[in-house]
């Protein structure tokens, strides 16, 4: 589902799954490509958008909970696409991608990494994105900010009058709380998250950033 010039959407199909972005470039960034399990739907979608796997040059993550990051191995072997984490994904992957399936008693879903990113910028196509990282929800919590449309992939950091939850390892509140303050100030056009659903005007983001500050964190 094409959302705006360069960026598409591919809602989450089910438990243990993630929203999944595309931008467009050559070659494509695809961001969260969700849970193994529905990589032939996602892909079947984006064919929907005549994208194909072989588009994509990287693979990122908004953090490395399964449910965004499990279909990284497979969606590489489809499309040859590297993969690529943000430093603060590299120092935290034990505590995120390990313990955290050790605590819902799961195998974790671990990959390989084939580059670590640099510097805070990506230029996919005409889209220059900004990578912000906003601990909270979990210590390696990247978002995709696109400058120029002002569209932030959040992953699970704040969604539609609500944020992700804090009580997974490494999770913090108080570190949340001061994520989203410092992306309120974005002036944000579109809020495009790793659950449910968007939230797009300008001032209807701004709101929305106001009811979970005040809402979701009254007592700090």
């Amino acid at each position: 589902m094409k959302i705006s010039e360069n960026l598409y959407m591919y809602p989450e199909q089910g438990m243990m799954d993630a929203n999944t972005y595309v931008v467009q470039g050559t070659p494509g960034l695809l961001i969260d490509p969700g849970n193994a399990g529905y990589l032939p739907s996602l892909i079947h979608a984006m064919g929907q958008d005549d994208l194909s796997p072989e588009d994509i040059g990287m693979v990122v993550n908004t953090h490395l909970h399964a449910d965004h990051c499990g279909a990284n191995e497979g969606f590489k072997d489809f499309s040859g696409a590297r993969i690529a984490l943000h430093p603060v994904q590299k120092e935290h992957y034990k505590t995120v991608v390990i313990e955290a399936a050790r605590l819902f008693g799961m195998p974790p879903e671990e990959f390989t990494e084939d580059e670590i990113l640099k510097g805070d910028t990506l230029t996919i196509g005409e889209a220059v994105i900004d990578m912000i990282p906003s601990p909270g929800h979990s210590p390696d919590s990247v978002c995709f900010y696109l400058r120029e449309e002002k569209l932030l992939v959040c992953g699970d950091v704040i969604f539609q009058m609500n944020t992700g939850r804090t009580d997974l390892p490494g999770g913090s509140a108080d570190e949340l709380r001061a994520s989203i303050e410092h992306l309120s100030k974005l002036g944000a056009a579109g809020l495009f998250p790793g659950h449910m659903g968007v939230v797009t005007g300008i001032d209807e983001v701004a709101q929305n950033f106001d009811f979970v500050k005040k809402n979701v964190f009254p007592w700090l």
